[in-house]
């Protein structure tokens, strides 16, 4: 399971290829499905995000998608998905955060990087894999202003999907990127994942000092 979720994220631009190729305007249900659930479900945290919208740039030269469709459709999914988890956090959050199989210590460090960053946090985890997800949650169930959550995930997600998929599009067809593709993908993920990483650090050395 983790070697073929490795393996997509790793080769999601052939992956796209192949379903635009096969399914053709299906590809657009697909993108906006995967992007939806990514940011809308706390349970699929795992779902590629930046170098999903760089492939899609990458992509768009080849006529396999259009960017004047593409693009508001994923700042639409974005929105959606931030939306559907802020209201699942704000009215069963309660219940989901006491269950067994919600993922605790990701929720503590979402709310640390609310407690650093404040509402701005909703902007900012759109770069960050994980807290991207549980932020909206987190916002719901803390009880943020829904105006306010609504504002920030709406500059987040024009952020978000314009910046990548836009860096794809003019990056994606410079011969050596598009020929080491996959090493670009990796280190998107990597350093999506610093922030994360940062915040483990801190944490172990917070709780290191408190227990000394």
């Amino acid at each position: 399971m983790i070697e073929q979720l490795i393996d997509y994220v790793l080769h999601v631009d052939k992956h796209l290829v192949v379903f635009a190729q096969n399914y053709g305007t299906l590809i657009y249900v697909l993108l906006f499905g995967i992007v939806f659930c990514e940011t809308g479900l706390v349970v699929t945290p795992f779902l590629p995000g930046d170098s999903l919208l760089f492939a899609v740039g990458a992509l768009a030269p080849q006529g396999l998608v259009q960017m004047e469709y593409i693009i508001p459709l994923l700042i639409g999914a974005a929105i959606l998905g931030d939306n559907l988890n802020y209201w699942i956090g704000r009215r069963a959050g309660g219940w989901m955060v006491k269950q067994r199989w919600f993922k605790q210590d990701y929720m503590h460090k979402t709310e640390d990087f609310f407690l650093r960053h404040g509402g701005k946090a909703i902007i900012l985890a759109r770069f960050a894999p994980i807290i991207r997800t549980f932020a909206p949650f987190t916002a719901g169930f803390g009880r943020m202003s829904y105006p306010r959550f609504l504002t920030f995930s709406i500059a987040g997600a024009l952020i978000w999907v314009l910046s990548f998929t836009f860096a794809g599009y003019f990056l994606g067809q410079i011969p050596f990127i598009k020929n080491n593709i996959k090493l670009v993908f990796l280190l998107i993920i990597v350093v999506s994942l610093v922030p994360v990483g940062l915040e483990i650090i801190r944490h172990r050395r917070g709780g290191a000092t408190a227990s000394e």
